[in-house]
């Protein structure tokens, strides 16, 4: 195990990454640039603003901005005093925001007052009945009982919405003690084993699950993680992955902060301004998903840019000819959850495999252990058996939030991830599919069924199914079948354009089929049998 030498906590981490490397840059966004000192110093002021309104150890505060130096700077300032942040998706729609803030019981929402297209205060209006009516500093809703604060970076016009981050850092200064020393007391008091964010990821069952991780599993992992890459001061890494998910916190933002290194980061993917951007900062590591380096590629200016800096990433088609794989299947993969802290399984990916390990997914993380059981009966299963894996070790959430352990983990402290596969007698992991029918598109995590129950809402849709379908860029693309009520019609953009109002866009069906109840298959229960679905549909795609 590569375990950092100081205290696991972002504190710590903090006060050692900036003995280190105080003036390089640690951040660029645009034409903004801010050095490890600069956010040091900056979620310092912001910490005692938060400790000003009330903030404290373990208070919940949601935290709903896009990639970028503000959300570092919230979070680190929320980290560093021992506050649970909840990283919000920028992608939620009202219904799915106000769940979350309610189901998190978040005390205070750090928000951008507007967002590229998206209008925060007023789709917050939207998700918690009776906002738009509250005056004053502190809020009083019954439906988010606990919800005390909404601090906007942006102008508002809202009574019920406080001014940020200027006057956070005003109400820090108004008060004599909360001075350097003081912060320092805090920052003292928070341990590894405080929990430092809950993250929220699609379960296959439904709502989605607050995975809550200690600072100690956070600061830890994302530190053991980098034996496994070669990553240091010098580089500067882009990747699109959010930093409201474990990949882009984890294994992108504090995997830099650990080496010392530059995260380049950007409001929005766009194939041109995103290849202008990495030739201008001079990017080293470029990573993502697939479908990225697809649409760069297939640009118009592909040709004309200088990477030349780019040596490593997993967006091989980016890579100078010399480093890309000759075949990346012969590259070992990874896997993880948000439920494990990022990858539990990982070997290096910057050399060929042999044949027989192709579409491999690597040996056990050091300090992290598995085992394959019967999904059925739960018995441990035996090397070269395919089965359920399961999972325990340092980089495992400390449970998911408002669910008994008992209900999380087994007797034995595994967590039992849905995944299906098997290792070889070497320890080398060969992951088959999901157990159950979540659906993973471009890096995103869907639930069938919240898209399903939500085409069910229109009067139009009797039934209503969503599988994934094989993508070579996406990795899946989310497909309805539909069956119409008596005597109705609509189409499927009609359809797309609801569902887009309802749900995040990734959720969205790429495709709708429409079919009769009687031509959908069925298994002798009753239940849509979706394996015979996909290859319904499959063919009739091809057809």
């Amino acid at each position: 195990m590569a375990f950092p030498e100081f205290s696991p906590t972002v504190p710590e981490l903090l006060r050692s990454v900036v003995a280190r490397h105080a003036d390089a840059t640690l951040i660029v966004h645009s034409d903004l640039r801010l050095s490890y000192a600069d956010v040091e110093r900056e979620s310092a002021d912001l910490a005692k603003g938060l400790l000003a309104r009330g903030v404290g150890k373990d208070t919940r505060i949601a935290l709903w901005m896009p990639n970028g130096p503000d959300w570092l700077i919230a979070w680190a300032a929320a980290a560093r005093i021992g506050a649970r942040v909840i990283p919000l998706n920028t992608f939620y729609r009202p219904r799915e925001v106000g769940w979350a803030l309610r189901h998190s019981d978040s005390c205070c929402l750090l928000t951008f007052s507007r967002f590229l297209n998206n209008d925060h205060l007023s789709m917050l209006e939207e998700a918690i009945p009776g906002l738009s009516a509250q005056k004053g500093d502190t809020l009083r809703l019954p439906s988010h009982p606990y919800l005390r604060q909404v601090i906007a970076w942006g102008e508002s016009d809202r009574e019920w919405c406080q001014s940020g981050p200027d006057e956070l850092r005003a109400a820090g200064r108004a008060v004599p003690e909360l001075d350097d020393a003081f912060l320092r007391s805090v920052e003292d008091s928070v341990s590894p084993s405080d929990a430092l964010v809950m993250i929220y990821s699609s379960g296959s069952m439904g709502d989605p699950k607050g995975a809550v991780h200690s600072h100690g599993a956070i600061i830890r992992h994302s530190h053991n993680l980098n034996q496994f890459r070669d990553l240091d001061a010098s580089d500067r890494l882009y990747s699109p992955m959010p930093f409201f998910w474990v990949g882009g916190l984890v294994f992108s933002l504090l995997a830099a902060m650990h080496a010392g290194a530059c995260v380049l980061t950007e409001d929005s993917f766009e194939p041109g301004a995103t290849l202008e951007f990495l030739e201008r900062e001079r990017a080293t590591l470029v990573a993502g998903w697939p479908h990225y380096a697809k649409a760069m590629v297939e640009h118009p200016s592909f040709g004309e840019r200088d990477l030349s800096t780019v040596r490593a990433g997993n967006l091989y088609e980016v890579l100078p000819d010399d480093l890309r794989p000759r075949d990346p299947e012969l590259r070992s993969n990874s896997l993880g959850m948000t439920e494990t802290c990022g990858p539990h399984t990982m070997d290096r990916m910057d050399f060929d495999l042999p044949e027989e390990l192709r579409g491999s997914f690597g040996h056990s993380v050091p300090g992290v252990e598995h085992k394959v059981v019967d999904p059925k009966t739960g018995e441990e299963l035996p090397a070269g058996e395919f089965g359920e894996i399961c999972v325990r070790g340092y980089s495992l959430m400390q449970g998911l939030y408002k669910m008994e352990r008992e209900e999380v983990f087994d007797a034995e402290g595994f967590y039992h991830t849905g995944d299906g596969g098997y290792f070889d007698a070497d320890g080398v992991l060969f992951f088959q599919s999901r157990l159950g029918d979540l659906i993973k598109t471009g890096g995103a995590n869907v639930t069938p069924r919240e898209v399903e129950a939500t085409l069910e809402a229109i009067s139009a849709v009797r039934e209503a199914y969503v599988v994934g379908l094989a993508d070579a860029d996406r990795g899946q693309l989310v497909t309805a079948a539909i069956v119409l009520q008596t005597g109705e019609q609509v189409t499927a953009e009609e359809l797309r354009a609801r569902v887009k109002s309802e749900l995040s866009a990734y959720k969205v069906p790429r495709a709708f089929h429409f079919y009769s109840h009687e031509e959908l298959p069925f298994t002798d229960s009753g239940k849509i049998d979706k394996r015979a679905l996909i290859a319904m549909i499959e063919s009739r795609a091809e057809s």
